[in-house]
């Protein structure tokens, strides 16, 4: 059976294939547009298999709100080529609607959609055969609030955020900053009390062994000044090294500078009190907090003084954030 112009065209509607895809598919089904769409779906499949250990590292991420409801989703590509491909990017926005629309709580969810007569999931696999890459869909999350601000960061579709509220707001430009605090920021959670307990573990551990590590090169530090030896010179083996092919120390010198830092390290250690260490941890725990809360972040774009929180509260003093999605194609 001839395949013409017109069924190929009427296929690529359906499909989004290419005109050649079309053509040789519709080739091989002799003319039945059923089979022939299977053969694209299969074509789909065979690449995603052929390409399943490919990294998808670029893509299209959106964001959109509707009401009280805000999404934001990313469907990954192997090249930015493809990741800036009008087709693509419209494909992503309207699998997006779609998600906004049912209301959609999990990526599962999101994938199971009726999507174009088929599934979200069906159309994406048969958009891999289409573009030749592996195609991912992926980061998905929503958020709901009675107020919801959304920012697509610079416009270029690489790094999105939703941030909540727990009453509507008329001044939409004020709280958008608040958006683009989380964009530069990257806070960790929303408040203390909302970073994981296993973060919380680790980054304590960290606290303790840098007091413990300052508080020792305190130590060796006062120890070397008060032997009148040269803070450079002692600073590393290598500055050790350097002294001794200078003729600046000897190397009975050098034996001594590693000596005295060795034992005074070692004293120090064995005899630094556990309160001390626990409170100035918890300094660095109370900096850690500041620095990655979005309530607690200093305003990026204020004083230098002003909170997140203080910053909110300056336009409505029952104003309060409920949440916030930040979702990144980018290594940070």
């Amino acid at each position: 059976m001839a395949v013409t112009l017109e069924d190929i065209k009427s296929l690529r509607t359906k499909t989004g294939a290419g005109m050649s895809d079309c053509k040789k598919a519709l080739t091989e089904a002799e003319g039945d547009f059923e089979k022939a769409i299977e053969i694209i779906r299969k074509k789909g499949l065979a690449v995603a298999q052929k390409r399943s250990d490919r990294e998808a590292s670029e893509g299209c991420v959106l964001v959109k709100v509707d009401g009280n409801f805000g999404a934001i989703i990313a469907l990954k590509c192997e090249t930015d080529f493809v990741a800036n491909n009008k087709d693509f990017v419209a494909l992503t926005q309207s699998i997006l609607d779609a998600a906004v629309a049912a209301k959609a709580k999990s990526l599962d969810e999101v994938k199971a959609l009726p999507f174009q007569g088929k599934t979200v999931a069906d159309i994406v696999l048969e958009r891999t055969g289409i573009v030749g890459e592996k195609l991912e869909l992926d980061g998905y999350s929503f958020i709901e609030g009675s107020e919801i601000a959304s920012y697509n960061h610079q416009g270029k579709n690489f790094l999105c955020v939703l941030v909540a509220f727990n009453k509507e707001v008329a001044d939409k430009d004020y709280i958008h900053e608040v958006a683009l605090q989380v964009a530069v920021q990257n806070p960790v959670a929303l408040s203390e009390s909302e970073v994981p307990e296993a973060v919380k573990a680790e980054e304590m551990k960290v606290a303790i062994e840098k007091t413990r590590e300052e508080q020792v090169a305190k130590a060796v530090e006062a120890a070397l000044r008060k032997a009148g030896f040269n803070l450079y010179i002692s600073e590393n083996e290598e500055h050790i090294k350097e002294g001794i092919m200078k003729g600046e120390i000897t190397e009975a010198q050098a034996d001594e500078i590693r000596a005295l830092k060795a034992k005074t390290a070692e004293d120090k250690l064995a005899n630094m009190p556990a309160a001390m260490i626990d409170k100035i941890a918890e300094g660095r725990m109370n900096k850690f907090f500041k620095e990655n809360c979005l309530v607690n972040q200093v305003y990026a774009f204020g004083d230098g003084k002003q909170t997140i929180n203080e910053y909110i509260k300056a336009l409505d003093k029952e104003l309060a954030i409920t949440g916030f999605r930040r979702f990144t194609l980018k290594a940070e």
